[in-house]
This record gives structure tokens, C-alpha cells and sequence, in this order.
């Protein structure tokens, strides 16, 4: 992805409810409580071991007061905030603070800022950690910003923060929201939607039981093709006049009780009739130019079926073509945002097993989504509006909580995208919670064992290293394979074997497993004991890659999975001499590398990467927006070669890096396919308690080549061998080695 945002610190995203509204910013500490601390703020964010926190009248900018935040044994973070419960008018956030150290090491001290929506969930997060103070400084200035959209945020979360040892003090903290003071922002009234007062069907739709006939089923196809296109184009329903879910269940009944398709197209029509004329718009069919437009939108059979009657599909036109909308009720981010997020969607939590309304719903619901803003819509293998008929019956037909959450994983996986992350809880009932205590990984379609056990187990009775697992439980294992691909969620075979490892084949209900297994040319059986998942890392072999260090005569070694950036000032002067650095994308990132580090290796700045941005007023239109640039002109960067490792655990943020590393001069990435899986994630919620995820952001190469699903470019393909993994050898680093070496 690119970032969503990293903390270091998870409990940022939780920390600010027990702080009360002020109404005004006490950000010069100035203002203490009855208590004598400052008015507003929360000064432990970690309640567990927590940082030395403190008003300051000795060491400070200005005014009477700071605060001092001191590291203390056995925590990994300390620092302050202070919340703010109330809704603005404006666009973009801005906090200012100032800060001065003492010492600080292993970390960073910085000001964070965090912003939630209705929901209570985070919509946005920045800190200043890519400005990495550490070390002993007077006082400084640091600056981070966040978009704003009073409609979606009800507070907004401030504070300052020290990871690692030393001290901290923080003064002069101001905030902004468009410049102007936040005291001196207008305050945004909650808007009173209608569609909040329709509550009557917020519980169940009412609709336990749809019969399925050829028929019914083109109908309930057709019906959730309207349901959706009007969600995101009619106006009426932007604005929140309408409980999308509840006249879903309203109209549903009556669509099942047609019996041709003209009395289809008639309640259909009437149900469009219902919610009003649309204004018409005459700069509404303006497009972008052709060079900017990655993605168009598709409309599925919506506007070529033959059921619909000629006034009815005239109408839906005229809305598609006078659409004018600019915020959307159920869409989240403003305009200009290339992200989304989904606004006031109904969980129904409570209805582990929903009713067939319900079901039909959470595959609306999600269908919808992705056909309107998923940047990767196209890349599905089947085409998306093919989706949607060939699912309705597997919800529908769904007799327990199990088997549809069984439907709405295969529905998930459908979009292949190994950002496509599920939570249930019936879901994890049932792939057990047992799992097989070693790794495991496919060297072609051949699972092998990748790491041992414990000395202190016996390892004649348990798996080793290089062993291949041909059966599990009776079941081969290319059997399985096919039984697990179809509801793996994951953009590409590699992933998809990387993902069923882990959730399928090495975990169980029953904490035996049977395996049958080759070692040394030899097939044996051998019962293996699962422990629970949460004891399975207490008997893993532990295997901590250096962040940065000399490997052979001349060559650099950097691993993203412990790089920080207060390392590269080390770096630059330990491989100043070298002949080429290897970097190791074969994890993911710690810490930002697309920014200074890369830098490292480049004379100029130039784009790495360009984005994709959403439609509100043109759902399911993608067009190139802004791009990403790394480096700066400079003749002081890394001249030696550069080799960047990658494979199927490199997802995401790793892919990115990568993509920028491909930017600078004597780049070669080698590996395997990594995860195709790039751009920030967006949350669904779905009826029964499921939340899953998908790649919200279209990422692209300079040239117009989508990463996603692919992966990154690879200039020579590198794979592990069965010997590379009995032996211990990294066949992959090797390589890079002998790249670097050879004289050209």
C-alpha cells in the first residue's frame, strides 16, 4: 500500500476517549485544571508502563509552561494529546508544534494528529516521523497537515509523542483548519438526515425466505444493478433523504411477487418515480480528456437488458447523464480525495446468520462497491457484472451462518486482491484454532517445510526443515490447492499459495494433523501436534535479519524489515566504498524508505509512480492524478549498483519502495512475483459481523503499467530450490551477489 499511515504506536488509534471537549485549544499548556495539569489534555496515552509525563516550568519556549515526556523502563512509547468533539467547516488540518530533545535514541520524537469519523474509526493519521528528531536539539518547528471533511469527522485528535530513550519537551502546539486558528473555525452542525429517522427496518429486512426460479433470479440481478446505480448517482439519495438498505427490503417483495417483466420494469420504475426528478445539469457531460482516464465505468446490463421498458431506461439515462453530486451521504472524502471510505452502512452485527434480505443486501453492497470504486475493477478474471447473478443464488441458498460466510469469502476472493484482509468471527470459528508450529512455503506447487522447530522438541517426531508435505489429513496436497483457490483472496497464484499456508493447510479444528511427507527421497507419515494460534510464535526458531551490514568484499546489505531511517547517515558512511547495495523488499518496511532513502541512490528527482483518483460525481470513472516523485538533485548518491530483492511477501508498502527504487540509475530487482497488491486499503462492513478490506488506490508505473495483481517489474526472475532450503542457502541473495560482482 502506500502507507496507510504507520504508527509505531497502535494505541494513538484508541487513546483520546476519555478526554473531554474544551472549547478552547490549550496548546501553550498555559491553562491548568483543578488538578494543576493542563486544561484538555491527556498526559498517558499508554496507561501500561507508561512514559514520564510532566508539566515544565524550568525548560520551555514561551509562557509559564511545556511538557516533558522522559522514557521509562520497559515502555516503548509515552505521549500526550488532546480532543477536540466537534464538527468544522473546512478542508485541510494543520498542526504546528515545537519540540526540543535530549538523547533520544531508538526512536523519534515527534507530533502526531489524528482525525475520526462517525463511525469511531480512524479516517485519517500523519505524524512527523519522517522528519526523525533524535539525538540532542534545541528548540525546532515541525508542520504535518490532514485533509478535513466536517461531514465525515466528528473529532480531531492532537498530541506529541517520544519512541525510544531520551527526553522531550513540546511547547507553542497550534492548530489550523484552513489556516485559521481552530478556536476561530465555524463549527458544522450534524446534519439531520432523513435517511437516520427510517429505523423501522434497521433490525431485519423482514424477507426470511426467497424462493429461486430462472426467472426470479434475473430479476434480483437486475434489482441490484438499479439498487446500486441509484445509491451512488440519484441525488435524493446522496443527500441521506433515504434508508438505502430499508427501501431495498421495501421494494424486494414487490419485485418477487412479478410474474413478467413488464410488471418487473413497472415497479422498478415507480420505485426510480419515488425518489423525485433529478435537476438537470448542463455541464454534466463534461469528461476527462482520454490521456487521463484509466478506468471507465461500467453499468453491467443496466442499460442493454430487454426486460426494461423504454420510459424506465430513459429515465435511469437522464440520471446517469444529469448526475451532478459532490458529496454522497454513503461515500466518505471529499471530493478531490483519491481514496474512499464507506459512510453510515448498517452492520447488523448482531445477526451472525442474517436473514435472506440481509444476504442479498451484503452482496449488493459489496458488488456495488467495488463496480463503482474499486480502481482494480477490471482486473478481476471474471468480469465484475458477471458477479453479481452468479452469487445470488449462494447467498440466498445459504442455510446457516457457516455457509454464508463460506459465500461471502468466495465472493471476496473473487476480486483478487491480496489486500481483501476478512474478519468474522464464524469465519474463524471455522478454520479452527489450531495451527501446525513451523513455516511452510510452495516451491512450485510442492509445499516444503521452511523452518524447524525448537531444540527442545523432539524433532523425530515433528517436521524439519526441507521436508515436503505431500497429504494433510488425507487430502494431497495439490487437491487442496484446488479446493482452497477459490476462496483465497489474493491477486495472484504466488499469494494465493503464500496466504493458503497459513489460513487453510496448516491450521485445523483438531490440534492433530496426519501429514504425509518425503525426506530424504524417503515417504513417512507423521503425526504432528497443532498448538493454539496464540502459542504457535513461542516455538518458531527465531530468525532476526540485521537492518544494515557488510556482506563479502564490497557489497552493502539492507533489510526493510528493521531499516529505520535514523540508520541511513550509518549506512551512507559504512557502504561508502562498496560496490553495490542489496536491498531486501522481501518483507515489510518498518519505517518511510520512498522519501530519504531512496534519495540516497538518486541525482535528481523524478516520478516514480502515479495515482488514480475516484469519482463521486462520475462513479466508477478513474482518472491519473497526482504523481510521486522521489529524490533531489544532488551529485552527493549511492553511484554503485543497486539490486533490490523481491517475492510474494513483498506487498504493498514493499511494492512501492520498490517502484521507487526502480526510479534511481543501476537498479535490477530479481526474485519471484511479488504480491500485486499496491495502494491504501479501504474497509467494507458487511451484514453478519464481516469487515473486509480492497485496494482503494490505483498505483501505476510512469508508463501506465499497473502493478496490481502482477506485481512489481522484475528484471531477472530468481526462485528458491528445494536444496536452497535443506541447505539454508538464499539462492535469491546469491544472486545478488554475483550481479554485483561481475564486472560490466
Amino acid at each position: 500500500m502506500i502507507r496507510i499511515k504507520r504508527s509505531l504506536f497502535p494505541i494513538l488509534l484508541l487513546c483520546s476517549a476519555l478526554t473531554q471537549a474544551q472549547s478552547k485549544f490549550n496548546g501553550n499548556f498555559e491553562v491548568l485544571d483543578s488538578t494543576g495539569n493542563p486544561e484538555g489534555w491527556n498526559l498517558r496515552i499508554k496507561t501500561q508502563s507508561p512514559y514520564i509525563v510532566k508539566l515544565d516550568s524550568t525548560i520551555k519556549l514561551q509562557g509559564k509552561y511545556a511538557i516533558s515526556i522522559t522514557d521509562s523502563a520497559g515502555a516503548d512509547y509515552g505521549g500526550i494529546n488532546f480532543k477536540i468533539n466537534k464538527r468544522f467547516k473546512g478542508k485541510q488540518l494543520m498542526l504546528v508544534g515545537n519540540l526540543k530533545t535530549q538523547n533520544v535514541t531508538g526512536g523519534f520524537a515527534g507530533i502526531w494528529m489524528r482525525t475520526d469519523g462517525i463511525n469511531g474509526k480512524s479516517v485519517g493519521y500523519e505524524n512527523s516521523e519522517n522528519q526523525a528528531l533524535t539525538g540532542t536539539n534545541d528548540w525546532k518547528e515541525f508542520m504535518i497537515q490532514l485533509p478535513y471533511d466536517g461531514r465525515e469527522i466528528v473529532a480531531i485528535n492532537v498530541g506529541a509523542v517520544l519512541a525510544g530513550k531520551g527526553t522531550v519537551w513540546v511547547d507553542s502546539l497550534r492548530l489550523y483548519l484552513d489556516e485559521k486558528p481552530i478556536d476561530e473555525a465555524r463549527e458544522q452542525q450534524a446534519n439531520i438526515y432523513q435517511a437516520l429517522k427510517d429505523t423501522v427496518l434497521n433490525q431485519n429486512s423482514g424477507i426470511d425466505a426467497i424462493p429461486l426460479t430462472p426467472s426470479t433470479q434475473k430479476n434480483l440481478s437486475l434489482l441490484g444493478e438499479v439498487w446500486g446505480f441509484l445509491k451512488y448517482h440519484h441525488p435524493a439519495v446522496a443527500n441521506g433523504d433515504y434508508n438505502w438498505d430499508a427501501e431495498l427490503f421495501r421494494v424486494l417483495p414487490e419485485v418477487l411477487s412479478c410474474r413478467t417483466d413488464i410488471q418487473v420494469s413497472q415497479v422498478m420504475e415507480k420505485w426510480v418515480d419515488k425518489l423525485g426528478k433529478v435537476p438537470p445539469c448542463a455541464d454534466c457531460k463534461t469528461q476527462p480528456s482520454l490521456a487521463t482516464i484509466a478506468v471507465r465505468p461500467d453499468y453491467g446490463s443496466l442499460f442493454k437488458n430487454k426486460i426494461f421498458s423504454k420510459t424506465l431506461s430513459a429515465k435511469l439515462d437522464y440520471i446517469l447523464k444529469n448526475t451532478n453530486i459532490t458529496t454522497n451521504y454513503y461515500v466518505g472524502g471529499l471530493i478531490n480525495i483519491r481514496n474512499s471510505s464507506f459512510l453510515h452502512e448498517n452492520k447488523y452485527a448482531d445477526k451472525k446468520y442474517p436473514d435472506a434480505g440481509l444476504r442479498l443486501l451484503a452482496l449488493y453492497r459489496y458488488w456495488s462497491m467495488i463496480q463503482y470504486f474499486c480502481p482494480n475493477r477490471e482486473l478481476t478474471t471474471e468480469k465484475w457484472s458477471t458477479i453479481l447473478p452468479a452469487f445470488i443464488p449462494q447467498v440466498i441458498k445459504a442455510d446457516n451462518e457457516h455457509t454464508y460466510v463460506k459465500a461471502m469469502v468466495k465472493l471476496i476472493a473473487s476480486i483478487h486482491d491480496s489486500h481483501a484482509f476478512i474478519e468474522s468471527e464464524v469465519r474463524e470459528q471455522d478454520l479452527g484454532r489450531y495451527r501446525l508450529p513451523f513455516d511452510a512455503g510452495f516451491v512450485g506447487d510442492q509445499l516444503i517445510v521452511t523452518s524447524s522447530l525448537k531444540e527442545t522438541f523432539d524433532l523425530t517426531k515433528n517436521l524439519t526443515r526441507g521436508d515436503i508435505i505431500t497429504a494433510i489429513n488425507g487430502e494431497e496436497v495439490q487437491s487442496l490447492i484446488n479446493k482452497y483457490l477459490p476462496i483465497t483472496p489474493a491477486s495472484n497464484h504466488g499469494t494465493a499459495l503464500r496466504d493458503m499456508t497459513s489460513v487453510y493447510l496448516r491450521r485445523g479444528i483438531d490440534s492433530t494433523f496426519n501429514l504425509q511427507i518425503i525426506r530424504n527421497n524417503v515417504p513417512m507419515t507423521v503425526v504432528q501436534q497443532g498448538l493454539e494460534i496464540s502459542k504457535v510464535n513461542d516455538v518458531y526458531l527465531q530468525s532476526h535479519k540485521p537492518a544494515y551490514q557488510l556482506i563479502n568484499t564490497g557489497i552493502g546489505y539492507v533489510y526493510c524489515g528493521a531499516y529505520k531511517n535514523t540508520m541511513l547517515d550509518s549506512i551512507k558512511t559504512k557502504f561508502k566504498d562498496t560496490k553495490g547495495i542489496i536491498v531486501d523488499m522481501r518483507g515489510y518496511p518498518v519505517d518511510e524508505m520512498e522519501r530519504t532513502f531512496v534519495a540516497y541512490f538518486k541525482p535528481d528527482s523524478s516520478i516514480f509512480a502515479k495515482f488514480t483518483g475516484r469519482s463521486i460525481s462520475n462513479p466508477g470513472m478513474f482518472t491519473y492524478e497526482e504523481s510521486a516523485k522521489t529524490g533531489i538533485k544532488t551529485t552527493d548518491y549511492y553511484k554503485g549498483k543497486v539490486v533490490v530483492l523481491v517475492n510474494e511477501n513483498s506487498q504493498s508498502n514493499s511494492e512501492f519502495v520498490t517502484m521507487a527504487l526502480q526510479s534511481a540509475p543501476n537498479t535490477t530487482v530479481i526474485g519471484s512475483s511479488s504480491a500485486g497488491a499496491d495502494g491504501n486499503v479501504t474497509p467494507i462492513s458487511l451484514p453478519g459481523a464481516i469487515t473486509t478490506w480492497y485496494s482503494g488506490l490505483g498505483v501505476y508505473y510512469p508508463d501506465g503499467t499497473n502493478a496490481q495483481r502482477v506485481g512489481v517489474k522484475i528484471n531477472k526472475v530468481v526462485r528458491p530450490t528445494i536444496d536452497g532450503i535443506l541447505t539454508g542457502k538464499d539462492e535469491v541473495l546469491e544472486e545478488a551477489k554475483k550481479l554485483i560482482l561481475i564486472n560490466k
